[in-house]
């Protein structure tokens, strides 16, 4: 009867939490609405303001045609802005960018003043975005608190070795990723180990249980116990920084600690309740973040599922590997759903990951924070201690790049996403319920029923003849020539976007590399493509700049024959079916004069290599980004059955250049809400009125194509299954 009561508090408790925390961003979204800094929005001001949050570098992003400059971001309060005179004070949250990298040098708490353009922001939590350019001025130095916790982490990143084993010490103690490389950040992505190298309730619970155990040795009251380590606890969020995500991590840890503390004799659910009550209060907008709805379900995972599992688990393994195994377990799932329905595919290695990982997260937690601690008295002693957590360190990193190498199942994103993990949960927790013997063949018809389906689903699928990969804002299609062998046209903007694709479709060898012409979202990608892959020779276009890029591409390609194709080139491969023959369209000799030559991106798009591709079952045309001006240059034409749809599918068509190529299938490469407006309403329209079937890499994800003598399968990563086309 108790226990029911309790419960019922739990919910009046979230009840009020709710009610109480929409009120309250309610009235916080209108102050800031309503803030004085709304009234300089798309102007050029001088702010003074004090950071919040360490500066850090953002990645990488197309600008125009380009990769844009890094730049560094952090969130800060904006205390006074105008200039010539006219300076207003005020107390508002901002989001800066800067293009300085001497703003990492910058700690939490100093004051700076720089000029810049005043944007909206995007963010709820900020009144608006501040783009920082030219000079920043430092107004005042760092205190000396927050200068001792800087160079604790300086410390820590400056001892760690410089590998892949050695950068995780850093993010699993203090969160502090800068050290990872692109590559290494995707593999723990995929491996679903990322929440290792993230400030989470887990590593709270890890450090205040330490504390609590120690403090056992020290005092005999367990209320003292909990009083220092509630200090300790205090001490290592100024030490990760108390942004709000530490923050709402540090409250589901309390909970933890809260049950740990008590036993038997407490019910954790109504302090997981308050807990809620207090973040959603304290910070509102936590409520929107995906981060917190994570951080409360695997905190209910280790309250309510743990214990379940490493019960069962015990039967087979001894007491402490079950107990070390079930709180990753126990997570894992509890989060499932909401993983999901944001990421849209279920790494089918996750959990094992995550049981692989499990027993050494701990030690490497423990020990990374007491070799930071000391690295200021003794930095031996400090350097012996991060060398003893190395090899478990990496076992993680070997973990993660062995598990990141398995395919993942694809879902779709959102309401069909969460429904799967919801579906994942609930057989989970009926395996629990059930009794021995119905587990076991329950558990194995579940199994069963999973490898079925995901082999059913996989994409491409056990057979495809063109792939168009999900590279983002940017273009990488392939011919399939069998034998693991694949005609590649485009890089994409991405190395591990296009690296990732090329695995899955299983290419080991390029033929032939044809790039269409130098602009980033077509070549950036290349050191990713070429990544453990042979290529023979790679056809460019004889407009070589933007010359940064040529660059690039000509030192990435030194061992490989790099040709100049004109109008008129033609080659011939064997593909898994008979001939493939290859036919350049374009570009011609009349882009040889010196006008056209030009940084002008026009200009490049027109000079675009343009293929006509044709075997025994499909006929295709690709031509990168080029625009009316040379498409209607290319006429007249033969209709094709799959288009390749120029420059991403923009408002830069030829109707009649469409007309004549007369599509079955039209595959658009874009990337998701980009800033182009691509591709334009009017020329998806025009492709439908055509008799087309339009497929956007941004809606539907990679795109995979079985041609049989014009007789046409398409399946998308975005949940499209096997669909029929037929040629009319």
């Amino acid at each position: 009867m108790v226990s029911i009561w309790r419960r019922k508090a739990v919910v009046v408790v979230l009840i009020s939490a709710v009610l109480l925390g929409g009120a309250v961003m309610s009235i916080r979204q209108v102050g800031l609405q309503n803030s004085l800094i709304q009234k300089y929005v798309g102007q050029t001001e001088t702010i003074e303001f004090q950071i919040t949050t360490d500066p850090t570098k953002t990645a990488p992003k197309l600008f125009g045609t380009a990769l844009a400059p890094p730049s560094f971001s952090f969130l800060a309060t904006a205390v006074t802005v105008g200039r010539n005179g006219e300076k207003f004070s005020l107390r508002v949250p901002i989001r800066v960018i800067a293009s300085t990298s001497k703003v990492l040098s910058l700690l939490p708490g100093q004051k700076i003043r720089a000029t810049g353009e005043i944007k909206r922001a995007k963010e709820a939590r900020v009144a608006a975005m501040f783009l920082a350019r030219g000079q920043i001025k430092v107004l005042s130095p760092a205190s000396r608190w927050a200068k001792s916790l800087g160079a604790v982490r300086t410390r820590l990143r400056d001892l760690s070795p410089p590998d892949n084993a050695g950068s995780l010490i850093p993010g699993m103690v203090l969160g502090d990723t800068s050290l990872q490389s692109a590559e290494f950040k995707n593999a723990m992505r995929r491996s679903g180990l990322t929440h290792l190298v993230a400030v989470s309730g887990a590593n709270f619970a890890i450090i205040s249980l330490f504390v609590l155990w120690c403090m056992q040795w020290i005092f005999r009251s367990k209320r003292i116990r909990l009083i220092f380590t509630t200090l300790a606890l205090l001490a290592f969020i100024a030490l990760v920084r108390p942004s709000p995500s530490v923050l709402r991590a540090a409250a589901m840890a309390s909970v933890v600690l809260f049950a740990k503390g008590f036993g038997r004799r407490s019910d954790p659910l109504p302090a997981l309740g308050f807990a809620i009550a207090v973040v959603v209060i304290g910070d509102p907008w936590q409520g929107r973040e995906p981060g917190f709805a994570l951080s409360v379900l695997a905190t209910a995972g280790l309250l309510l599922l743990a214990p379940k599992i490493a019960l069962r688990l015990s039967i087979f393994i001894p007491k402490s590997i079950a107990g070390a195994l079930s709180p990753p377990m126990a997570a894992v799932i509890m989060c499932a759903p909401v993983l999901i329905a944001l990421s849209g595919y279920l790494g089918l290695m996750t959990v094992v990951a995550n049981l692989l990982v499990a027993p050494v997260v701990a030690p490497i937690t423990v020990v990374g924070l007491i070799a930071a601690l000391v690295s200021g008295v003794s930095p031996g002693v400090s350097s012996f201690l991060l060398a003893l957590i190395h090899l478990p360190a990496a076992w993680i990193a070997g973990v993660a790049n062995w598990s990141a190498r398995f395919p993942v199942l694809q879902l779709s994103t959102g309401l069909f996403g969460f429904l799967m993990g919801l579906t994942l949960l609930a057989l989970v927790v009926l395996t629990i319920a059930l009794s021995k013997r119905w587990r076991r063949i329950f558990v194995v018809s579940v199994l069963v029923a999973a490898l079925i389906f995901a082999w059913i689903t996989r994409w491409p699928g056990s057979e495809w003849d063109i792939a168009n990969c999900d590279v983002g804002q940017g273009d990488s299609m392939v011919i399939n020539l069998g034998n693991h062998r694949g005609i590649v046209i485009d890089a994409g903007p991405d190395a591990q976007l296009v690296d990732r694709c090329l695995s899955s479709l299983g290419v080991k060898t390029i033929p032939v590399l044809v790039l269409t012409h130098f602009h980033a979202d077509h070549v950036a990608g290349l050191a990713g493509l070429i990544r453990n892959r042979r290529v023979g020779q790679v056809w460019v276009s004889n407009h070589a700049v933007p010359i940064l890029e040529s660059r690039k591409v000509r030192g990435l390609l030194k061992d490989v024959p790099v040709i100049e194709v004109l109008r008129g080139t033609t080659s011939q491969i064997m593909g898994k079916r008979g001939m493939i023959r290859l036919k350049v369209l374009w570009p011609d000799l009349s882009l040889t004069d010196p006008d056209y030559f030009s940084e002008d991106g026009k200009a490049i798009n027109n000079s675009s290599v343009a293929l006509e591709i044709r075997s025994k079952d499909f006929t295709l045309f690709a031509g990168g980004d080029v625009e009316p001006e040379s498409q209607r240059a290319l006429l007249p034409l033969n209709p094709i059955d799959i288009y390749k749809v120029s420059h991403h599918g923009s408002a830069y068509q030829d109707l009649d250049f469409m007309s004549q190529l007369s599509p079955e299938i039209s595959l658009i490469s874009v990337g998701i809400g980009n800033t182009y407006g691509h591709p334009s309403a009017q020329t998806v329209a025009a492709l439908v009125r055509l008799g087309s079937q339009v497929y956007r890499t941004d809606t539907e994800g990679a795109i995979a194509i079985v041609a049989r003598r014009h007789i046409f399968s398409v399946r998308t990563s975005g949940g499209v299954w096997w669909k029929k086309v037929r040629l009319s």
